[in-house]
């Protein structure tokens, strides 16, 4: 299990933190966040008379229809950025190959997220889930907010270091998203943090989609796809504790090892683009800042 002695508590980086999420920030609230999809920022708040002058594109025809009037649709920006993070703390997220984990990897990308809402004046709430629920807070504005979660964060990794950590195989990605679908009641940009090693949450990832800006984050280690050449080695599956014996001075094998990672990969950014929902990957040897300021100011426009 990975080691994290030298990383640093998130609650006592909070000031880098919130000073690397300026740009990140700067990035949502200049337009890109916006054009993440069609039509973010604006409600429909009802229907009124057409007035001479108004855009025939916002004609409600079933209204129209069925009043024998002329009837338009009314909307309101949403200003607010209401950003809700859902962290994934299971077994398999507690693994990496460098001096960082994917769950720290992870819990550092939702803290960046979290402070750069908050930046924008948004309200921020998120769930962390391993074979179960383990923390749900609703969006709320404040920077009190965005520390507990960062306490949360410091508590799952405070778990995984120590030893002490009860939790069991298995991932709750599935509940945490038809809970998230439930509690949030206006349209909100939802990040979804996680390696993506499990099943069954595909439906549940579109019916979040429907409603919300969805973007899936997957943390991902160099293991993933490059193995050294170090001889035959035990591997162990964390989730399921299956054992394997992997000959790592195979080329061959080595090439088939990172051929299905990437295939891999492909199908998860497949699914999730056939459900509108957008996709970003993150190593854990990433500087999670960065990786988040590209994505947001790519879409700019």
């Amino acid at each position: 299990m990975q080691r994290e002695l030298d990383c640093p508590s998130l609650v006592r980086r909070a000031g880098t933190l919130r000073l690397s999420s300026k740009i990140i920030s700067d990035s949502m609230r200049s337009g890109s966040f916006r054009s993440l999809s069609r039509g973010r920022g604006i409600e429909f708040s009802g229907v009124r008379e057409y007035l001479r002058g108004d855009d025939v594109r916002s004609i409600d025809w079933n209204v129209t229809a069925r009043m024998g009037r002329t009837f338009v649709k009314q909307f309101e920006e949403d200003r607010d950025l209401i950003l809700f993070v859902i962290v994934d703390t299971s077994l398999s997220m507690q693994t990496g190959s460098g001096p960082k984990s994917r769950l720290y990897s992870a819990c550092e990308t939702a803290a960046l997220m979290s402070f750069a809402a908050a930046y924008a004046g948004g309200p921020v709430g998120g769930v962390l889930f391993n074979q179960d629920i383990t923390f749900s807070s609703e969006p709320r504005n404040g920077r009190d907010s965005v520390m507990l979660l960062l306490s949360r964060f410091d508590e799952a990794l405070d778990a995984a270091v120590s030893g002490g950590n009860t939790t069991a195989p298995g991932s709750a990605l599935d509940k945490a998203l038809k809970g998230a679908a439930l509690l949030l009641k206006k349209r909100s940009l939802v990040i979804v943090i996680s390696d993506f090693r499990t099943t069954g949450y595909e439906r549940s990832l579109g019916m979040l989609s429907r409603r919300h800006d969805v973007i899936a984050v997957r943390i991902t280690d160099t293991s993933d796809s490059d193995l050294p050449e170090i001889g035959t080695l035990p591997f162990i599956d964390m989730e399921s504790s299956y054992s394997v014996r992997l000959p790592t001075s195979s080329m061959a094998f080595r090439r088939a090892w990172k051929e299905a990672e990437s295939r891999r990969v492909e199908r998860w950014q497949t699914e999730c683009g056939r459900r509108n929902v957008k996709t970003l990957c993150i190593s854990t040897l990433d500087d999670p800042a960065q990786n988040l300021q590209r994505f947001f100011a790519g879409r700019e426009g």
